[in-house]
């Protein structure tokens, strides 16, 4: 396929978004190979990481930085640049621009001066772990990194726990554990989840399992503590329901209650524990005495 026209004939340039590697150098497509070797100009997160790359590629451009304590000056810079008629390819270090990475400042302002931005489709960490995750559902949220502190973090996950959607979530080596316990804690040893660990590199890692034992087998080996980390949290589930329209767990509790407590006690303390209403948990109690 051919790179996109850069000037259409109106003398100025096109902005390229280019994916490269997460690891597999081999996962670079020729498109991208193709518009990093005709472009004068790429914007990098880490000039020196991409310089590697483009050497690798044999490609020699422009290299000017765009990362995120320079992003908003450099999308300035690249906005002149395509103003003068030359075509520009933003990268980050691995990955796609924009997605947990730099690049969404430089392309809002591309196209806030009304030029051109064009994608190159190509390796993404989100991506990679929802198709190996084995999960079908048919939406998923990308979180991308919790918050570092426990308190900040505990907060961000309670607000995902009844979310019926694959939750995509990043995380650094030295707080993989800290993380997978503290969505054990807030959503229960149950939930799935798949641990994704060095995508496409020579350890990868790929594992299917509760958060419960999730948490055991990252605390019982160290190596499982190596490397960037993406999860794939499974959607939250509601109970099912009886007849009667009350969950299932719901239905359990208040009959253990009702072997011990009174209609009244019990009713009140499985209304507070689950938020479900007085009268539907008070009839399901009476019937409940009834078949005793």
């Amino acid at each position: 396929m051919n790179a996109h026209s850069s000037t259409e004939g109106n003398g100025v340039g096109t902005l390229y978004v280019v994916a490269t590697p997460i690891g597999n150098l081999q996962d670079m497509t020729a498109r991208a190979v193709s518009v990093l070797g005709r472009v004068p100009v790429v914007a990098a997160e880490d000039t020196r990481v991409s310089g590697g790359l483009l050497r690798h590629l044999g490609i020699r451009p422009r290299l000017i930085a765009s990362h995120e304590h320079n992003e908003h000056a450099a999308a300035e810079k690249i906005v002149s640049i395509l103003r003068n008629g030359e075509d520009v390819a933003v990268i980050s270090d691995a990955g796609t621009p924009g997605v947990s990475d730099p690049g969404a400042v430089v392309v809002k302002a591309v196209l806030d001066a009304g030029l051109t931005v064009v994608p190159l489709p190509g390796p993404s960490a989100a991506i990679a772990a929802v198709s190996a995750s084995g999960f079908q559902e048919n939406s998923f949220r990308f979180v991308g990194f919790l918050p570092p502190k426990h308190g900040a973090r505990t907060a961000a996950i309670t607000l995902l726990k009844e979310d019926p959607a694959l939750q995509i979530i990043y995380e650094a080596p030295h707080r993989i554990l800290d993380c997978i316990t503290d969505l054990r804690d807030v959503l229960g040893t149950e939930r799935e989840v798949v641990i994704c660990r060095e995508l496409t590199k020579t350890f990868e890692t790929i594992r299917r399992l509760p958060l419960g034992d999730a948490v055991e087998w990252v605390a019982g080996d160290s190596n499982q503590q190596r490397g960037e980390f993406v999860l794939v949290l499974a959607g939250y589930k509601a109970p099912e329901k009886t007849d009667d329209g009350l969950p299932e767990d719901a239905e359990r509790m208040l009959g253990i209650l009702l072997e011990e407590l009174p209609v009244k006690q019990a009713v009140g303390l499985v209304m507070k524990i689950t938020g479900l209403p007085r009268n539907a948990l008070y009839q399901r109690a009476l019937a409940l005495k009834e078949q005793d």
